[in-house]
């Protein structure tokens, strides 16, 4: 175990050390979540384009997943585990670049953004079946995990466990968004059985 922490250490300064002033702001950007909300509307919006009045349940569905991956990143693992941030680590002090001073809580196993992002990403894509539209929310996911080890407040691994960790999640709610529609009368709601849709 002892290596692989030095492995994640010795990434994670790599990633960290290319930085400059312009990436800086951009991965402050990308990072922030109200950078999120225009993103996501956007998504809503094709979603309701492609399903109608359908897309309602699925908001749920978004809202149950966001809050599983956010509140079992911080109960399950960061308080469990309780590994310090790269930017709280000593042994790191004064090799972690920080944006705008701003390190976040104390401890960084697992990453809340890239569990919440990935659990996202893999429920919407598994309604919406393109090539491209998969693309573009595993691309998002990527962006933000990478961000979080960018910014300085998280190692690698914990965006890779995290991100793991959310798809997981994601693809246990999209079971369970199925049983329960499979339980509508059949003209209540396209599922799976029709992929034509």
């Amino acid at each position: 175990m002892d290596w692989l922490l030095q492995l994640d250490s010795r990434l994670f300064l790599v990633i960290n050390g290319f930085h400059n002033e312009t990436w800086d702001g951009i991965m402050w950007w990308i990072s922030g979540k109200t950078t999120w909300w225009p993103f996501y509307l956007l998504v809503l919006a094709f979603l309701g384009w492609k399903k109608g009045w359908q897309v309602l349940p699925m908001i749920l569905f978004m809202i149950v997943i966001i809050t599983i991956t956010d509140q079992t990143s911080v109960h399950l693992f960061k308080n469990q585990f309780q590994r310090l941030r790269p930017c709280h680590e000593p042994a790191l002090e004064g090799l972690v670049h920080l944006v705008n001073n701003k390190c976040g809580g104390q401890f960084g196993f697992i990453s809340s953004h890239a569990a919440n992002a990935m659990g996202v990403a893999m429920l919407v894509t598994v309604w919406i079946r393109k090539c491209w539209f998969t693309f573009i929310m595993i691309a998002w996911a990527i962006l933000i995990a990478y961000s979080r080890v960018y910014l300085g407040v998280h190692y690698p691994g914990d965006v890779l466990v995290g991100g793991l960790w959310g798809a997981g999640c994601g693809w246990l709610v999209y079971i369970l968004f199925l049983r329960i529609i499979n339980k509508l009368p059949q003209n209540w709601w396209i599922t799976k059985r029709d992929p034509g849709t």
